[in-house]
């Protein structure tokens, strides 16, 4: 199996050299990845400037863009081959319900499937790199899963609790749960006193039921949820075709 890793904390981060750790006991990998951290960065393509790709001491390709860019370049400008599976992360915090829609982690992912080639996004629950090694592990465990009885390509989004892999629970399909509307911005002056303004912390949960990701994680399991990028309203097309008629 050939791997193309990307992630959105940039070439460095702990999550992406464990992942590329344990995929490459199993698979023959290559990492294309941002040179610092593009957390948000969606699934954005830098249209208004060059990208360059320069080889780092571990490695690993590094790209001056975002975590599409990475998946991008790679797969339309650098190999010369088609890779089997595409994989992002392992990302530090979760990317659980609606932040799946900010998440570069995720997009690196998406940007594949969207080539048509199977793609998973990882991120661990919780922030700190605790147990991430563990994380990798079971990365390294879904990967070998295949999901053959998927039709490819396929799309998946995974959150693994910042466990030992010993304790970590079952592999368990999910969806997305939703979270309340984001928190205000936080306002603050820069040294030339000049008023700034930081993005606030996410919403708290409002959907995190039984079957969600949220709840899973929060009991300790593992949560694979397939996604689409299909973003047609198909109710209101329908009842938009009947007003304009």
């Amino acid at each position: 199996m050939r791997i193309l890793i990307s992630n959105d904390d940039g070439y460095l981060a702990p999550g992406i050299e464990a992942l590329a750790s344990a995929l490459a006991q199993v698979a023959d990998i290559v990492v294309f990845a941002p040179d610092s951290n593009r957390s948000g960065a969606s699934n954005s393509l830098s249209l208004d400037r060059p990208l360059s790709v320069q080889q780092a001491a571990n490695g690993f390709y590094v790209v001056n863009g975002t975590p599409t860019d990475c998946v991008h370049v790679a797969l339309t400008g650098v190999l010369d081959y088609r890779p089997d599976l595409i994989v992002s992360g392992i990302n530090n915090g979760p990317n659980m319900g609606d932040d799946t829609l900010y998440s570069g982690t995720v997009a690196a992912a998406t940007e594949g499937y969207l080539f048509g080639i199977p793609a998973i996004a990882f991120s661990q629950a919780e922030h700190g790199w605790a147990h991430i090694d563990a994380a990798a592990r079971v990365a390294r465990d879904i990967v070998l899963r295949r999901f053959d009885e998927l039709r490819a390509p396929w799309l998946m989004n995974v959150n693994i609790p910042n466990l030992p892999y010993e304790q970590m629970g079952a592999l368990t399909a999910t969806r997305l749960g939703r979270r309340h509307q984001a928190e205000p911005v936080i306002r603050a002056l820069d040294p030339r006193g000049r008023q700034i303004f930081w993005i606030g912390p996410p919403g708290a949960t409002r959907d995190a039921g039984e079957g969600t990701d949220f709840h899973a994680v929060a009991n300790g399991l593992v949560s694979i949820t397939p996604l689409q990028v299909d973003l047609t309203h198909r109710d209101q097309l329908h009842e938009l075709a009947r007003g304009l008629a």
